[in-house]
């Protein structure tokens, strides 16, 4: 049985978390395969809001098991938040959640360095969301880091090595810091030892061979990826398609659909370029109607037109197979509707994405009609406006890939497969 691979096709903050509960009943699995805490998957169901950031998005859905796998960092402290305010409306996640040995934990010093590093750049910021992401995982490439699987060695010798580390490379600094979180981070690491811990990679394969429905969930976006992203302005794992392979210890013939999600028009969090950006009434239209706040920093989004140069390189890095998108109802209101579908560079039109993001680019728009109708309570492709329908044979014909769900509003009932 093959696997399915689920993933943003921009910078982020597509829709994900939702996609993925929604699709949880198709499948026996749900595994998150990288990134961290600097994800916020939200799923809103029976009026309520719920956001995840270590979990996997299928933890609603009884019957399910959710595995947090190697390419994850985990960190103990927000890990701990998260199965305390899920186990408050009654569902007990020990029964259907477990974490990879290999995956690696983010410790209080690693959100100190990262914020030092962060305030020591000064006007060059790159962003980050300060929860120790990226010195988690330079540990794991310089093979410093402390994984799931130490709980059942030395750990508290290998944390206190690792802490002394980072308390050196702090001096390098003119940044105040405390171990205030210290003792959050070891009651996060005892609710930790309550689960499953295992080598989800044998798990998976074992899964495969007795025909278990497999869906992986990723985390960020395409355009946030370490190698393929708007580098430097990105995350530090690997986004794409590729990583889930690396993320979960499956060989890439073990890859099947890929779905990939993209909202009806683009937003950014922090810094970074943003070719089709609105910095006007429009923009700021989309950021209102669109409720477009970060789920893990609260941080106000940027707002602009889609990018069907940036979605078409998002396309070819990850060999998409059918298409998610999302936020649709966000345009119910505009007039017209605009598609960059090229890039000018110094008076030269591209199709492509130049190496040099923050270079002259300037878009090149075709416009569509808008379809002035409340998507929101419509149900079916049937009652879709004919403005609407025309904008999804638009995308398909310029994408050559077909859109297989709509989404039309926050609930997971306001997902239509077309």
């Amino acid at each position: 049985m093959q696997v399915d691979v689920l993933l943003g096709l921009q910078w982020g903050d597509e829709g994900k978390g939702k996609v993925v509960d929604v699709l949880t009943p198709r499948y026996d699995i749900i595994t998150r395969f990288q990134g961290g805490p600097n994800a916020g998957h939200t799923l809103e169901f029976n009026n309520r809001k719920h956001i995840l950031h270590n979990i996997p998005s299928g933890i609603f859905r009884e019957g399910t098991l959710n595995l947090i796998t190697n390419g994850v960092v985990l960190d103990p402290i927000v890990f701990k938040r998260e199965i305390d305010a899920v186990e408050a409306i009654g569902i007990d996640l020990t029964k259907n959640l477990w974490i990879s040995r290999r995956a690696h934990l983010i410790i209080p010093t690693h959100r100190i360095l990262d914020a030092a590093s962060e305030a020591a750049k000064g006007t060059s910021k790159i962003g980050s969301t300060l929860k120790g992401i990226g010195p988690t995982y330079m540990d794991k490439t310089g093979r410093n880091g402390l994984r799931v699987g130490d709980l059942d060695l030395d750990f508290k010798g290998k944390y206190e090595a690792l802490k002394a580390k980072h308390q050196e490379l702090l001096k390098m600094y003119d940044f105040e810091y405390d171990f205030s979180e210290e003792e959050q981070f070891f009651e996060g690491v005892e609710a930790i030892r309550k689960f499953k811990r295992v080598d989800t990679e044998y798990e998976l394969h074992r899964f495969r061979e007795e025909g278990k429905a497999i869906l992986a969930e990723g985390a960020q976006g395409t355009l946030l990826d370490i190698d393929f992203g708007s580098y430097p302005f990105v995350t530090s794992s690997n986004t794409i398609c590729a990583g889930a392979c690396t993320g979960m210890g499956l060989a890439p013939t073990a890859i099947g659909e890929v779905y990939g999600i993209f909202k009806a028009y683009c937003t950014r969090v922090g810094s970074g370029p943003f070719p089709t950006e609105l910095e006007d009434e429009e923009g700021k239209k989309l950021r209102e109607i669109g409720r477009e706040f970060g789920a893990t920093t609260g941080r106000p989004r940027r707002c602009g037109w889609l990018d069907l140069v940036a979605l078409k390189y998002s396309l070819m890095l990850n060999g998409v197979t059918q298409l998610i998108m999302t936020k649709t109802d966000v345009l119910d209101n505009f007039d017209s509707i605009r598609v960059a579908t090229a890039y000018s560079i110094n008076s030269e039109l591209t199709d492509q994405m130049p190496y040099d993001l923050d270079a002259e680019v300037s878009p090149v728009y075709t416009e569509l009609p808008g379809w002035k109708k409340d998507l929101t309570g419509v149900r079916s492709r049937d009652h879709f406006p004919t403005e609407l329908n025309d904008y999804i044979r638009f995308l398909e014909k310029e994408l050559k890939t077909p859109v297989r769900f709509v989404s039309v509003g926050p609930d997971r009932e306001q997902i239509i497969e077309i």
